[in-house]
Parts: structure tokens; C-alpha cells; sequence
């Protein structure tokens, strides 16, 4: 799970907060949302790369099934990897949308959807550096589970030859993966292409979310200005990007789980490898049906709205600008 334009999901004020301080209210809201909504993110990534309903019949039982076989923390396999690169991933997020608004408006404050929205777009483009790879790490873990459930259950047939792998040899088959493991093998195998496998997947994600997010957003947050304070009070701007967040995540549900077949690595078995986008869309409308595109879209909206709504939290308190005055 990418938390993805949390920084941006704040209302306008009249005193806008210094860039060090924004990058720690987006770190701080990163880190903590990613701690509150990360099983559900599991939940997804497993439902998504199921085919058909073999293992888990919904996110529930996703969960129950993952807490009795690996415990509670076994729901925050890949957590780590979100957690270690949530701030380098705000730090370029947010440092490439103070460029664009300074390009593409005069003074970079005054207020244009159509120019905020493009430079949302040029900072998810840029933010992909980061959330490709760790997106790619973190399926791997995620999915972990799902595979070992699904080799139990296919126990007496035969492993499919064609099956790639991020491990090699027998022994370390069945071995509990981790993150500097397979992000050493790929390197080691196919070089840093191996890390941004799905890049053009996770783009096709991503613009078109902001592109539906911030006018959205915008839009719906403007609906609850107050001429007095100047703003939206706190509990509709909550509401505004819970509401325009879910929505957004929904709306791209198709091209998430295209992203998230991509980029898983290792196959169960009778489980097809990808040559790309439109031979993944393709076999999985074939094989599976349209309503596949939307597996795990339940989970997301419950994912990306809380994650929204810990960020207009933190921005309101101005958790960054309380830190930055301790050491004034």
C-alpha cells in the first residue's frame, strides 16, 4: 500500500505550513495510517491475487484465516517496507508538488483546480520512484501467506515448472521471505529493472486517481467554506477526503489489481504469469470474468479513507509546525 497524496488532501488555509513542516505531517500521517489500516491492505492484496474464492470468501475471513495461521502480526507481513520508505516517499511527493505549483501557477498560492490537479499528477509521477519498489517488496510479503495456504492445499500435485520465483534453490523455497532478500535477488537477477516491475501499472494507477481525486476533493471541501474562519471546518474537510478518497480508490480498483497480478513474482499453482498490462486484462476478463477487476475494492475505500482522514487530522493539529517550534 502506497499512502499516496495524504499531503494533498488538506483545505486551504490562509497560513500554509513550511515545506520541513508539511514533510513531517506527511511522514507522521504516513506512518501512523499505515499502522492503523495495514491488515486491511493485506486483505486486499490477497483477495486481488486469488482466483476465485479457494482460500478466502472476503476480507474477514481473509483476516481470521490470517490471524489463526501466522498470529497478529502476521496481518503486518511488509509493513516494515511501507513503514521505512513512507517519509522518503513524502519527501519526494512533496517536493515535487511546491515545484509544480510554482511552475504552473504565478505565485504558487493562488487557487486553480485545473493547475493543483496537474501538479498532483507531476508529483504522483515523480512519487512512483519510491512506491514502485516498495510496492513491489511488499506484495511479495503480503502474498506470502496466500501461497503457503494454496501449496497446502495443492500438497499432492506436482509445482508448476513455470512458477518464478524470487528465491532460489529447494531450500529456501519454503523459507519465510523477506524484504532485503528478494529486493537483493532481483537486483542480483535482473538489476534494477527488477524493483520497478509494474511501473507502467502503478502510473496508470496513480494519475488517474489524482487526476479524480483533487477536483473532487476541491470541490466537495468547498461546499463546507465558512467566510469567517476562512476554511472548512475540520469535521467536513474529514468527511470531504474520506468521501473523495474512497471514491478515487474505487474508481482505479481495475488498474490496482492489474498493478498487483503484475507485480506478484511467485504464481500458486494453475495461476498464469503476465507479459504485461493488456495480457493481464486480458486473461483475467477471459478466465475470470469481468467483476475480477474489482476484487479487493471494498478493502481499498476502507483503506484510503481512513488513511485521508488521518492526514486532515494531522494537518489540523499541525503536528509538523508543534515539532519544528521545540527546537526554535
Amino acid at each position: 500500500m502506497s499512502t499516496k497524496d495524504l499531503s494533498s488532501s488538506v483545505s486551504p488555509s490562509s497560513s500554509r505550513p513550511s515545506v520541513t513542516a508539511k514533510l513531517i505531517n506527511g511522514g507522521v500521517a504516513g506512518l501512523v495510517g499505515v499502522t492503523c489500516v495495514f491488515p486491511i491492505d493485506l486483505a486486499k492484496t490477497r483477495l486481488q491475487n486469488q482466483h476465485g474464492k479457494d482460500i478466502y470468501k472476503g476480507m474477514i475471513d481473509c483476516l481470521m484465516k490470517t490471524a489463526r495461521a501466522d498470529g497478529f502480526l502476521g496481518m503486518y507481513r511488509g509493513a516494515a517496507v511501507n513503514l521505512t520508505l513512507v517519509t522518503p516517499e513524502k519527501a519526494i511527493k512533496l517536493a515535487a508538488n511546491d515545484f509544480f505549483r510554482q511552475l504552473l501557477m504565478e505565485d504558487g498560492m493562488q487557487r486553480n483546480l485545473k493547475m493543483e490537479m496537474l501538479a498532483g499528477c507531476g508529483a504522483g509521477i515523480c512519487q512512483v520512484v519510491v512506491t514502485c519498489p516498495m510496492e513491489m517488496l511488499k506484495i511479495q510479503l503480503q502474498d506470502a501467506g496466500r501461497l503457503a495456504a494454496h501449496r497446502q492445499g495443492s500438497a499432492s500435485a506436482p509445482a508448476p515448472s513455470s512458477s518464478r520465483s524470487y528465491s532460489t534453490g529447494s531450500a529456501s523455497t519454503h523459507k519465510r521471505p523477506s524484504a532485503t532478500l528478494i529486493a537483493w535477488e532481483l537486483l542480483r537477477t535482473q538489476g534494477l529493472a527488477g524493483l520497478y516491475k509494474g511501473l507502467g501499472a502503478t502510473l496508470l494507477r496513480d494519475i488517474p486517481f489524482s487526476i479524480i481525486y483533487f477536483p473532487l476533493f476541491a470541490n466537495l471541501n468547498n461546499l463546507g467554506f465558512n467566510e469567517s474562519t476562512g476554511k472548512a471546518s475540520f469535521a467536513h474537510s474529514f468527511v470531504s477526503g474520506c468521501v473523495a478518497g474512497s471514491v478515487a480508490a474505487v474508481t482505479v480498483t481495475p488498474l490496482d489489481v492489474l498493478k498487483t497480478r503484475i507485480q506478484t513474482l511467485r504464481k500458486g499453482l494453475g495461476e498464469d504469469s503476465y507479459s504485461g498490462i493488456t495480457d493481464c486484462a486480458r486473461k483475467l476478463w477471459i478466465q475470470e470474468g469481468p467483476s475480477a477487476l474489482m476484487k479487493g475494492a471494498g478493502c481499498r475505500a476502507l483503506v484510503i479513507a481512513p488513511l485521508f482522514g488521518i492526514a486532515q487530522g494531522v494537518y489540523f493539529i499541525g503536528i509538523g509546525e508543534r515539532i519544528l517550534k521545540c527546537f526554535e
